[in-house]
């Protein structure tokens, strides 16, 4: 097995060769120091080749997203609805970050824009800071002996854990919001009577069962995600004040005598999380640097590493992260590399053996554009 420290000690002195972009960098509130691509260490002419291809393979069709969703999912959902919010989309932008620099920017990235399933990747975040402020032990506890109600209660769904619901592996049965978990991409020509499958045993994407995750987090922090998330992120990183977080207009409950909204995990029937690609960027940098932004520790490195343990049933996905496990999905990215995806071509690329964030929006293929910004890479 190769040692951790032969890994580590390579990675440290390269780290070390890059004087011009320091490894403490982080942007302030108001501005955004940029590195040319030389002294990032790029060839400046391939990374241009890099952002234009990310450019020219961008998709803006139909740029009412309520008719994209229509098109995606109306056909081959049984009563498919949108119950939340939706937007346009502009064209194709994105950032490359590296040193906390923007070595790259395109398009018009500081338009908030919905980002669909990466939201699945922001309610990791907030369970993280329920982890950390010890209202999540143990995420293979099972959910029902933290939050009450009918959504865990019976064999099957009582059985269910925090690490099902992140590793999205919870098979859970029932209907949330007036949506039931088998009419979210169904399966087989009876999904309404499908078999079980024990949960931990089955991986199925599943926006219902996702949203089912933040209204646990929600009974659980007795705040809403989007006022957690603002607090412990989003303001300490700098964000803008433009982004926010939706649910579904019948997403409403009262808690501790308050009105408050559960969140979408996506935006697959509407809502979920509308944001500018600079803010998706300090987030990705946050994560990048494991957690601490400006010497100030905001998600433990605890919570990050099991984030990005690999399921045991789906190898190339953890807690709602994407995993390059096996450099499977991007073979020229290394294998600890991770990323938010959504629909349409929404991503936050993390890699830290080369001090890279990219996103992209409505670019589809990440592969692509990651491939092409690692090949532009002069010091690798």
């Amino acid at each position: 097995m190769r040692s951790p420290l032969r890994t580590l000690v390579p990675l440290a002195l390269w780290l070390l060769c890059l004087p011009a972009l320091a490894q403490d960098y982080v942007p302030s509130r108001d501005a955004w120091s940029h590195a040319s691509p030389s002294e990032a260490g790029f060839d400046p002419a391939r990374l241009a080749a890099a952002v234009d291809w990310a450019r020219a393979n961008g998709e803006q069709a139909p740029a009412d997203l309520r008719d994209a969703l229509m098109a995606s999912f109306g056909p081959r959902e049984p009563d498919y609805r949108i119950l939340g919010p939706v937007g346009t989309r502009g064209p194709a932008n994105g950032m490359i970050l590296r040193g906390g620099r923007i070595v790259a920017e395109w398009g018009d990235t500081a338009r908030p824009e919905m980002t669909f399933s990466v939201a699945k990747s922001t309610l990791s975040v907030v369970a993280g800071l329920a982890y950390d402020d010890g209202l999540l032990p143990e995420p293979d506890q099972r959910v029902s002996m933290q939050v009450s109600g009918p959504w865990f209660e019976g064999a099957h769904n009582g059985a269910i854990t925090w690490t099902h619901l992140l590793h999205q592996t919870s098979d859970w049965s029932g209907a949330l919001w007036d949506i039931h978990d088998w009419a979210d991409r169904p399966d087989g020509d009876d999904p309404a009577n499908r078999v079980l499958h024990a949960p931990g045993t089955h991986y199925k994407y599943n926006d219902v069962r996702v949203n089912l995750l933040a209204l646990a987090l929600l009974e659980l922090q007795r705040e809403p995600a989007p006022q957690v998330f603002k607090r412990r992120v989003m303001d300490p990183i700098g964000a803008s004040s433009t982004w926010r977080w939706e649910g579904y207009e019948n997403s409403w409950i009262t808690l501790d005598g308050l009105r408050m909204q559960s969140v979408s995990g996506g935006g697959h029937f509407g809502g979920g999380m509308v944001i500018n690609t600079r803010d998706l960027a300090r987030l990705g940098l946050l994560m990048q640097r494991d957690g601490e932004w400006n010497g100030q520790r905001l998600l433990s490195s605890d919570w990050i590493a099991r984030a990005l343990v690999p399921s045991r049933v789906k190898s190339d996905y953890g807690y709602l992260w994407w995993l390059n496990t096996g450099r499977t999905a991007i073979p020229a990215a290394p294998e600890r590399a991770f990323w938010a995806a959504g629909f349409g071509g929404n991503h936050v690329y993390i890699d830290r053996e080369h001090d890279l964030v990219i996103v992209t929006r409505w670019t589809p293929d990440l592969a692509g554009v990651v491939t092409r910004v690692l090949e532009a890479l002069e010091q690798p």
